[in-house]
């Protein structure tokens, strides 16, 4: 029987290296995309994946990854992972170049991924009986929240892509799943957002009780795609039981109320 076949981009941290973690340990093979080399050498070292170095916004380095991945086995699916916040700025204060870096990796990078794989994905669901484009989107791109203004902006586009592309792919064997987490503890997520700012990354998880980690994320993902072909979710939206909206969140030890008429 053929080896199923995952690509996963983003996958040098965080949800997309817990995702090729998943994937290998339920035997899939899996192709690790993300630009930094080392952090990849070393999922690959661990895991037995496959090591692709790229840049999703780069159209020479995803041109070189679809081209790879055919020449080498095909894929069966593709996890558009990669992505990433900037700033909690206003959007009259907020920085132009955040916005354009949100895109770049959020948006233009999943639909150059996307297109560029398509076509070795049919091949692959002609072979498995059905593929699978899993979309990794946000709840901020569902529900807008004070701060957002690019990082929501960013992801309503994701979410909008993923949903038309559903419709253009229709009558194919290929499923479109979007997964939108809410609060995701991992190492650089709050990081990359302010900046290397260590102190305010910590202070966005302070006494939240049990957020999610990259690993509760994965495991929606790896079952999602493990699903039998005719079942498609559509959209899953996982969030911290601590987390009711982008803008309502318990800090503290959740206990049951008295008195509520339960």
């Amino acid at each position: 029987m053929e080896r199923m076949r995952a690509v996963v981009t983003g996958a040098s941290s965080g949800i997309g290296a817990a995702t090729v973690r998943g994937l290998v340990a339920t035997g899939w093979d899996v192709v690790a995309v993300a630009r930094r080399a080392d952090r990849l050498e070393a999922l690959a070292e661990e895991t037995g994946a496959e090591a692709f170095v790229a840049d999703v916004t780069s159209d020479a380095d995803v041109a070189a990854l679809a081209e790879h991945v055919a020449a080498t086995g095909g894929a069966h699916a593709l996890v558009n992972n990669a992505g990433g916040a900037k700033g909690l700025a206003s959007v009259e204060d907020s920085d132009l170049a955040d916005w354009s870096w949100m895109f770049e990796v959020n948006v233009l990078g999943l639909k150059r991924v996307t297109s560029a794989l398509l076509p070795v994905l049919r091949r692959g669901a002609e072979r498995r009986g059905v593929a699978d484009i899993v979309n990794v989107t946000s709840i901020a791109g569902h529900v807008a929240y004070l701060g957002g203004g690019g990082y929501n902006a960013a992801k309503f586009a994701a979410h909008a892509i993923t949903e038309v592309l559903r419709l253009e792919l229709n009558g194919e064997p290929i499923r479109v799943i979007e997964v939108a987490p809410g609060m995701v503890r991992t190492d650089e997520f709050a990081l990359v957002r302010f900046g290397g700012d260590r102190e305010r990354a910590d202070a966005v998880y302070e006494g939240v009780p049990e957020p999610l980690v990259a690993e509760d994320v994965a495991g929606v993902i790896v079952d999602a795609i493990g699903k039998p072909r005719h079942v498609d979710l559509d959209l899953i939206v996982v969030k911290p039981v601590a987390q009711a909206a982008p803008h309502r969140l318990a800090r503290g030890r959740l206990a049951v109320r008295q008195g509520s008429g339960a």
